[in-house]
């Protein structure tokens, strides 16, 4: 079992005392996820697939109900990793949802050719929730979206999503599909922490206004929140393994954030990892967030900021 080497994982201090409790949602008025979902990027690429069986058995006693992975995570590793646990382990089709991407060019024989895949690797009859993993112009293509809605119609998607798309793209794609008659994005999909955050108040507020659930990734900015690449990348970290991350958050804005936790956290005698977990677990209008992890303390340690709801030191992460 491959596991790279981390620190002992933080966990809020509470007075309560009480186990972390699981919640769900439903969205797209059919389908139940848990307000904490499990990103699967890591699979094949940070754990191997024992690590990553483990994590999932683990991630299923704790209610966890809401897997996400893509095609292009490991060019399809990630996928048949998560494929081999449902194989394996046989959960109710209602117990579990999995969501997957796929990336553009966005052309019809392309994008069967793909979900087809998807479906091999991941050894399920449907796909719950299948989003396009990033805006391209070909998305906007009548023939496309038309493509989508037949999936749908063909039982091999149950509900569609769009990932890191803004507003403006989100709101066109929505439009377009309304105009045809074909099945709409239902979920959105996007980056959202508290160093950097791809969910602007107008994103968030066309998403409740058209009942598109919001799921948000990244809470702790690929690590970037912890405050362990202070003094550089550390070797075998999520910045180490995919550079393009370090232009994302390397950055003046990105930094004065971390340092404004560090202070609160001081402040409050609570784990940055705590506070940063904790704030985006409890943004309004958000139907799931997604961890990742190598370990099953990681997702002990998201139960635990679940747990905090404390308004008053968000609002001073947020000054």
């Amino acid at each position: 079992m491959r596991v790279s080497a981390e620190k002992p994982a933080q966990f809020c201090h509470t007075k309560n005392g009480k186990a972390p409790t699981m919640k769900t949602t439903t969205i797209g008025g059919r389908l139940k996820i848990s307000t904490l979902g499990l990103g699967c990027a890591t699979f094949g690429r940070e754990i191997d697939e024992a690590a990553a069986h483990v994590l999932l058995d683990y991630a299923v006693t704790k209610g966890i109900r809401f897997f996400d992975t893509a095609s292009s995570y490991g060019e399809g590793v990630s996928e048949s990793i998560l494929g081999s646990w449902v194989a394996s382990r046989r959960p109710s089709a209602d117990s579990f949802v999995l969501a997957t991407k796929l990336m553009p060019p966005y052309q019809p024989a392309r994008m069967n050719e793909a979900v087809e895949g998807c479906l091999r690797r991941l050894r399920v009859p449907a796909i719950n929730v299948l989003y396009l993993h990033r805006w391209d112009a070909t998305a906007e293509s009548p023939a496309a979206l038309a493509a989508l809605d037949a999936l749908v119609r063909a039982g091999k998607v149950r509900m569609l999503g769009a990932c890191n798309y803004t507003r403006t793209q989100l709101e066109t794609g929505v439009a377009l599909q309304a105009q045809r008659g074909l099945e709409p994005f239902r979920v959105a999909q996007n980056n959202h922490n508290l160093a950097v955050s791809d969910v602007s108040p107008e994103f968030r507020r066309f998403c409740a206004e058209r009942e598109i659930a919001l799921v948000t990734y990244s809470p702790l900015g690929a690590g970037f929140l912890t405050g362990k690449h202070r003094r550089g990348v550390q070797p075998g970290s999520r910045f180490a393994l995919v550079p393009g991350h370090q232009d994302i958050y390397f950055h003046e804005e990105a930094h004065r954030r971390l340092g404004q936790l560090e202070r609160v956290a001081a402040r409050a005698n609570q784990s940055q990892i705590c506070l940063a977990l904790a704030w985006a677990l409890h943004q309004p209008g958000v139907a799931s967030v997604l961890v990742g992890g190598r370990t099953p303390a990681h997702i002990d340690q998201a139960l635990a900021a679940q747990d905090f709801d404390a308004p008053m030191l968000f609002a001073e992460l947020d000054a």
